[in-house]
């Protein structure tokens, strides 16, 4: 299938997310994600930036709408208003930087209170590639993922290690369970597989 026959069809559409404090890579890991590339000159996002791409998940094609929220506290208000209808969300915090590790549990909270009980949520330790600064073991975010029923992977978006695998991995278990839901569910499904805009 040519880039531009496959840019114009999908099977499945899901809204994305990507939250976290601020300096965490949010937005270096979407353009990582987008561009295959690092984003160098990035400054803190005012707001919301937002990015899609298609991806093929186990022979169906995905389009995924990436909303990339502003971390600090004083855009909070302007972002929560884009958790309606997310299926899926990339919870980032820095491995660097204890501070934004302990605000997990406040952006978890919100994703499943403003988005939907439902949503698929993949915990990300961004900047891998700083491993010598780290300050949030491996085994650590591990556990916290597995008390939050969250799938864990640590990322790099210097490097592009796990980026791709973050977003695929996120949109195949959402995939699973609109597959695993029955007839009279469908109502459920229906809300991750449609286009859900602000």
């Amino acid at each position: 299938m040519s880039q531009t026959a496959m840019s114009e069809t999908y099977d499945f559409l899901f809204k994305f997310l990507v939250i976290g404090n601020a300096g965490t890579g949010k937005s270096c890991l979407l353009h990582q994600f987008i561009e295959k590339k690092f984003k160098d000159d990035s400054n803190h996002t005012i707001g919301v930036e937002f990015g899609s791409k298609i991806i093929n998940v186990g022979g169906k094609y995905v389009k995924l709408q990436i909303w990339d929220t502003a971390g600090q506290e004083r855009f909070r208000s302007v972002t929560r208003s884009y958790y309606r209808g997310a299926a899926g969300a990339l919870l980032v915090y820095d491995i660097t930087s204890r501070e934004t590790y302990n605000a997990l549990t406040n952006w978890l909270t919100d994703a499943r209170m403003l988005a939907s009980q439902n949503i698929v949520i993949i915990l990300c330790g961004n900047k891998k590639d700083l491993d010598a600064d780290r300050e949030v073991t491996f085994l650590e975010a591990s556990r916290f993922a597995q008390e939050n029923e969250l799938m864990f992977l640590e990322t790099s978006a210097l490097t592009g290690e796990n980026v791709e695998e973050a977003f695929v991995q996120c949109a195949r278990k959402i995939l699973n369970k609109i597959e695993s839901v029955s007839w009279t569910q469908k109502g459920w499904a229906q809300e991750f597989s449609t286009e859900m805009l602000p």
